[in-house]
C-alpha cells in the first residue's frame, strides 16, 4: 500500500467537504443536526485557514489531513477517511507514518477530536494522551519517540 500527501488546492474543496461529511456527518447530527450549509461555510473557512493533504493510497483520494507546523509542535487535524476505507487500518498507517516523519523531526503533535467520536482510540494506541478537554473535545498530544 503506497500512501501519499498531496498538497490540497481550491480544486480540492468539493472532495474535502464530501471527505468531512462521511465521516463526521453521523458525529456532528447526532449531537446538532447536520445543517449542510452552516457545516459548508465552517468547511471553507477551515480550509482557507491551515494546509491541507489529499491523503492518496496507490494513487487514489482516500481522505484529507491538516497538517500545520507551529513552532514547537505540529497540529494534526481534519483527518477524514471517505467511508469505503474507514475500518481497514488505513488510518492506522496513515497515523503512524506521519507520526514516525515527526519522531524523527523531534517533533510533539497535537489534535483534538469530539468527545463521542471513536477516533480517540485511534489516537491512545498511537500513544497520544489527553491534556485537557471542554464540553465538546478532547484535546491531546503526542511527545516524540526517540529513534
Amino acid at each position: 500500500m503506497k500512501i501519499e500527501l498531496k498538497q490540497a488546492n481550491k480544486t480540492d474543496i468539493d472532495f474535502a467537504f464530501e471527505a468531512k461529511k462521511q465521516a463526521m456527518g453521523p458525529h456532528i447530527e447526532s449531537k446538532w443536526g447536520w445543517d449542510e450549509n452552516f457545516q459548508r461555510l465552517l468547511h471553507e473557512q477551515r480550509f482557507s485557514e491551515k494546509p491541507w493533504f489529499i491523503i492518496l493510497v496507490n494513487g487514489e483520494a482516500i481522505g484529507t489531513v491538516s497538517i500545520h507546523d507551529v513552532g514547537k509542535h505540529t497540529r494534526f487535524g481534519e483527518f477524514y477517511l471517505l467511508i469505503k476505507f474507514q475500518r481497514k487500518g488505513i488510518g492506522t498507517k496513515v497515523l503512524q507514518k506521519f507520526l514516525s516523519e515527526c519522531d524523527a523531526d523531534s517533533k510533539k503533535v497535537t489534535l483534538e477530536y469530539l468527545k463521542w467520536n471513536p477516533v480517540g482510540s485511534l489516537y491512545k494506541r498511537n500513544g497520544f494522551e489527553v491534556t485537557s478537554e471542554n464540553e465538546i473535545h478532547y484535546f491531546m498530544t503526542r511527545v516524540p519517540i526517540p529513534l
